[in-house]
């Protein structure tokens, strides 16, 4: 993403889309009742007896609704700017697309929303391949800023010998030559290698490909399935490789969350006792979920996040919004989805 202009005074950001990813963030970035300003193509009639026309011109939506998908982000809304002959008021949808400008106009940008927008705008995350594997099957998974998508599941022949099993060897090539198959189509900047007991040790031994040495960090997990990518994300290998990515940093709040509700220590959860909590100036951090904010959109009670938000960031608070696409998102959605990290304990009437 290019970020072209920015002038907070007046909360107007002008940016460029670059790539599909630059969709989602923008997806995360743009609230219901934000102006949206970009060209788009409507149908317009030039007289009331002729057929409507396509035309190409820049309008200026207030934001109701938008829709993600990866090569496009819908944006719907009432007009509110564009050429004489376009009625104030009526529907549109602008499809934003990559290499496409827009300007955004909000009446508040929070202090999250330009860390989201400044990520972007470095450009790429790193981007992990995880293997899982035991002497019989192999998971594969990639971690993105989006979360984590699943890519395949490959079983391997095991031989058994009275009462001995042992992986082929072929396994472990088949392994390999996956793996190297994922490098080759993605680049990506770590690989994480994790298995039970000792296999990953006998995979290392047998591991041809330098360059992929070079990628990877090893680990070690209870059992080799699609659950097991949680656990091996919170090992202390794999987090000092990870440490700067922002799932990384969403995961350990969820964590230190769920501590100090374990330890009954200065925590607040569920949205009534953490509004209670921001509105006494108490919270340090605000952690919320993404799906959270979704649902507060489309049924009309985002004004409630807002407040509490706004609360936060007003006693110097940090709000850390956590995708709900990976495992730290998804057990803190099981807690209401929003939790707070207090400055001191608050007594709730």
């Amino acid at each position: 993403m290019k970020i072209v202009s920015q002038n907070l005074k007046t909360g107007e950001v002008s940016l460029v889309v670059e790539s599909s990813e630059d969709l989602w963030y923008l997806s995360q970035l743009i609230d219901p009742g934000d102006i949206v300003r970009g060209k788009t193509v409507r149908k317009v009639k030039v007289t009331q007896e002729s057929e409507p026309v396509k035309r190409t011109m820049t309008l200026a939506l207030r934001t109701e609704r938008t829709e993600y998908g990866p090569s496009q982000l819908r944006v719907s809304g009432r007009i509110v700017e564009g050429p004489e002959d376009i009625p104030r008021g009526s529907y549109h949808t602008i499809g934003v697309e990559p290499q496409q400008k827009i300007t955004i106009v909000k009446p508040k940008w929070y202090s999250y929303q330009l860390d989201r927008l400044k990520e972007a705008a470095q450009g790429k995350g790193a981007i992990v391949l995880i293997c899982i594997f035991d002497r019989e099957d192999a998971f594969f998974a990639v971690l993105r800023r989006q979360g984590v998508e699943r890519l395949a599941h490959i079983e391997g022949d095991v031989q058994k010998k009275r009462m001995d099993v042992k992986a082929k060897g072929d396994f472990f090539s088949q392994v390999e030559k996956k793996i190297a198959e994922y490098d080759l189509r993605m680049n990506p900047d770590v690989i994480v290698v994790a298995s039970p007991a000792f296999w990953k040790e006998e995979f290392a031994k047998s591991l041809k490909d330098a360059k992929l040495k070079k990628k990877i960090v090893f680990a070690t997990c209870s059992a080799a399935n699609w659950r097991a990518i949680s656990e091996v994300l919170r090992r202390d290998e794999v987090r000092a490789a990870l440490r700067s990515e922002r799932w990384m940093r969403e995961m350990r709040a969820v964590d230190e969350v769920l501590e100090r509700i374990a330890k009954r220590g200065d925590v607040a959860y569920g949205l009534e006792r953490v509004r209670d909590a921001a509105l006494a100036g108490a919270i340090d951090r605000l952690v919320i979920s993404d799906s959270l904010i979704s649902r507060a959109r489309e049924e009309n009670e985002f004004d409630k996040i807002d407040e509490i938000m706004r609360a936060t960031e007003q006693s110097r608070g940090e709000v850390v919004i956590v995708s709900s696409k990976h495992e730290g998102g998804k057990k803190l959605d099981g807690i209401g989805g929003i939790a707070a990290l207090l400055r001191y304990k608050v007594s709730y009437g």
